[in-house]
This record gives structure tokens, sequence and C-alpha cells, in this order.
């Protein structure tokens, strides 16, 4: 106590801070499944991820309280070399945002998502375009290509098309993606009666659960596997077979 005395500290704010040092911190069970999170995924995923995954987890946080609990921990993405992206500036026409967010559906064919990923092994690249129905996950229709094109775009469509017919009431929701602006495609969505919905620019929270899709599905058959892959051919039938 004759240190305080010295510092001039009250000793009844000595042991207000010594009570609260022992106390767990509120944080203490979302530190530790953001560890979790970001162990299970290999350290690729940053605070907005994590924070998608949280709330998936059932567990509602800010995404300013997650990247501030990352920095405490000292958790920091592991950058890939470069990530594919779709957003090629304005193209063509750019849909509002009318699913903003709201991913519920009370019934099949209400609601659909889209968009690309890449999966690079040393043989090359392969790109998954799949559509998913916002009511229960399925997988609509897919298609995987060696190049980003836009026939691949209008391949999934197709596929999806069949399964439907004219004038559903859907919505459509994808990114700002070059394919998405094209002319043909938005003509193909108006004939079939199909309202099309894109997330704001740079926004990945806007298409959070194909996010959510793609991130399940490399780590189930992709992430720490890479080289187990010897061609593109072999990649894409452990793909084909893991949406079947």
């Amino acid at each position: 106590m004759a240190l305080l005395k010295l510092a001039g500290i009250a000793r009844s704010t000595y042991y207000y801070y010594q009570k609260r040092m022992k106390q767990p911190s509120k944080y203490e069970s979302i530190r530790a499944e953001i560890k979790r999170i970001y162990a299970e995924n290999q350290r690729r995923y940053g605070y907005r991820r994590i924070c998608i995954e949280l709330k998936n987890r059932g567990i509602q946080i800010n995404h300013k309280t997650v990247l501030r609990l990352m920095k405490e921990l000292g958790l920091r993405a592991i950058k890939n070399k470069k990530k594919y992206k779709s957003y090629k500036g304005e193209v063509g026409h750019i849909a509002p945002n009318i699913i903003n967010r709201d991913f519920n559906a009370s019934s099949p064919n209400q609601k659909w998502a889209t968009d690309i990923t890449e999966f690079r092994i040393p043989a090359g690249k392969l790109y998954l375009s799949p559509t998913i129905d916002l009511y229960n996950g399925e997988i609509v229709s897919y298609s995987i290509s060696r190049n980003p094109n836009f026939k691949q775009t209008m391949e999934m469509l197709d596929k999806a098309f069949i399964k439907i017919p004219k004038n559903t009431n859907l919505i459509l929701h994808s990114d700002q993606g070059w394919q998405y602006q094209q002319v043909r495609y938005q003509e193909r969505l108006r004939e079939k009666g199909i309202t099309q919905s894109m997330s704001r620019e740079g926004n990945c929270l806007d298409n959070a659960v194909m996010e959510n899709f793609f991130s399940l599905l490399k780590n189930e058959v992709f992430y720490g596997n890479e080289s187990k892959f010897s061609t593109l051919s072999d990649l894409k039938i452990v793909l084909e077979e893991h949406i079947d």
C-alpha cells in the first residue's frame, strides 16, 4: 500500500481495477469463436468474412468490433495472389439492390442469387458460376469453365430457366460483374419475367449468401488439397460430385 500512497492512487481505485482485471471480458467467447473461424479457414478470412460467419452462427456483432478484436488477437488474413473480380466498371445497366440483404424466402423460386468464383491449381484455373435458391440453399444450376466468359454465364442461366415457367415473379440477385450488366443477359431475364437485383459496388455483404457458399465449398473440397489435383479435369470432377 506504500506504493499506492507514493503514487497518489486511492486504495479504492486500486481494488476497482484489480477486480476488473480478474473479470472475464464480455467478448471472451467471441474472441474464441473468431480464432476458431480464422483457423478453420486457413487464416484466409479477414474481419468482413469472419463477421458474416459469426452471424451465420447466431452471433450478432458489429464489423468494427470484429476488426478491433482481430487486431487485439494479432489475426490478419493471408492475401491470395489475386482474387478474381468480375467487376470491370459500369459497362451496361446497373440494377437496383432490391434484395437489400434480405436473404429470406418463403417459397422456392422466389429469390435466387448468383456469382462467379475462381479455383487456381498448378495446372491452371477453373471458374464456377452457380445459381442458388435462397429458400433452401439448393444449387439450381451451375456452369464450370476454364474462362470466366459470357458463354458460361448464359449456359448457367439456360440450365436454371429449364426448371421454372415464365412470369414466376422471381428476383435474381448478383454483384455488378460485367456479365450481369450485358444487354443479352438482362433481356433473357425480362423475357422470363425475372426482376434483376444487384449489390452495391464493392460490398460483399450484399451477396453474403454466395460468399458463404463459396467459402464452405472451398473449405470442404479445395483448401489444403490444391496440390492433389494434377489436372483441371480432376478438379472439375470433384466440384461436380460435391455440388450434385
